[in-house]
């Protein structure tokens, strides 16, 4: 596809189209017409959408009907009768994003203006389908009852776990994915533990979406998100959208072997680059000496006291990150690479310090405006806030079918 044909792609995504077999894309254009631009009138969301004044209309009333719109009466703008504006309604449904993590669960409730309206971060023993359902359910009956509109209603649930999805034999799968969930249909069982459509997906390119639309990426249209799980990830996105390959594996840059800057290189399984960079790869580390690292406030006190052993592994880390960053640079040509997840930002400060000096690559040229390296501003959050965006976007964000879709189960 040409760069004219693609530009054209994109900007028939802004606007609508009056047949009325597309009027669910239509709706998405209304939503986010308003939701990008501020409140508008119908005349205005019109003239910006390409659409009929009359279909307008009506799917305004709709949407105020259901809630996802509201009236704020009419603003002056010149001769006649001030027109009525719509915006977003910050208490209208709302959408529940939940991480599985292997070894805790983050759940986060968000409005449609994208605020996050509640919290909760809570470790978790089992991972597998028969523990994690209840848990589930639990935190999404929870978290829907914080606000004073009980219960809230929802969007749907959007829910991220590391993956690769359904692959066997890979390298380092044991550390960092979920028990158990190997031949489940996680969409169905999921939506039919907690009640509401649900939304899967990678955690890294959740965390991706989550700095994109919240954090350090809502300046960069093509950027690359490596993501410390319990493992490690990276989160690709392309022009905007989250790039996730032909099976939703895209970006399992911990399954693969590197050789490091500084240190012998090592090669087979144990070779992988999540067996040295990683969250998992720090705690085996720690607890061969003794010492506890399972949460953020413990692994902040072994940084804020420089321990010699987390010294020592943010070193290593960095010898094998350094030509994997380059690596990446030259594969994706993103406008920067950021680093961010479940470690605390002081250490992934280090480990960007310890990177320097970076290998040469494509990125390094002088017209670059964004550091070739920099950390993610979402913390913890970051991948819960990425699912909760999933039904928001099936429900807000216009698109064009352009393949057929290809479901994996």
């Amino acid at each position: 596809m040409s760069k004219t044909q693609h530009n054209g792609l994109q900007a028939k995504l802004a606007i609508g189209s009056n047949p009325g077999r597309n009027r669910s894309h239509n709706r998405r254009v209304v939503l986010d017409m308003v939701r990008a631009h501020g409140p508008l009138g119908r005349t205005e969301i019109a003239r910006r959408a390409h659409l009929t004044p009359q279909a307008v209309t009506n799917i305004v009333e709709e949407l105020v009907g259901e809630a996802l719109l509201i009236e704020l009466g009419r603003r002056r703008s010149g001769r006649g009768q001030p027109p009525i504006q719509f915006a977003i309604n910050p208490d209208g449904p709302m959408t529940v994003g939940i991480e599985i993590a292997a070894d805790h669960m983050v759940t986060v409730l968000i409005d449609l203006s994208g605020q996050i309206r509640a919290q909760s971060i809570r470790p978790v023993k089992n991972t597998d389908p028969a523990h994690i359902l209840p848990e589930l359910n639990g935190a999404v009956s929870s978290i829907r009852t914080t606000l004073p509109q009980q219960p809230t209603k929802l969007l749907g649930v959007g829910v991220v776990m590391p993956g690769p999805f359904e692959i066997e034999g890979m390298s380092s799968v044991g550390p960092a994915t979920l028990p158990g969930w190997t031949g489940q249909n996680a969409k169905s069982i999921v939506s039919e533990a907690i009640g509401e459509p649900v939304e899967i997906e990678n955690d890294a390119t959740a965390a991706a979406v989550g700095e994109r639309l919240y954090g350090a990426g809502r300046n960069h249209a093509n950027f690359c998100f490596l993501y410390f799980g319990v493992g490690l990830g990276l989160g690709v996105i392309h022009e905007g959208r989250p790039l996730r390959g032909a099976f939703g594996n895209a970006g399992e840059i911990g399954h693969i072997c590197v050789a490091p800057r500084n240190r012998t290189a090592t090669f087979g399984p144990e070779a992988s680059l999540e067996r040295v960079a990683s969250l998992f790869a720090l705690r085996e580390r720690l607890a061969g000496v003794g010492l506890k690292g399972e949460t953020t406030a413990q692994l902040q006190d072994l940084h804020d006291t420089a321990n010699p052993t987390l010294i020592d592994w943010i070193a290593e880390a960095a010898d094998y990150l350094a030509p994997t960053m380059a690596t990446i640079e030259n594969l994706l040509d993103p406008e920067t690479i950021i680093l961010g997840g479940a470690l605390p930002d002081s250490i992934i400060d280090a480990l960007i310090a310890a990177l320097d000096p970076l290998p040469v690559s494509i990125a390094a040229h002088r017209g670059r405006t964004a550091p070739r390296i920099m950390r993610g501003q979402t913390g913890q959050l970051t991948a819960a806030l990425g699912a909760a965006a999933l039904p928001m976007l099936e429900t807000i964000t216009p698109r064009l079918n352009l393949a057929p879709h290809i479901a994996v189960q």
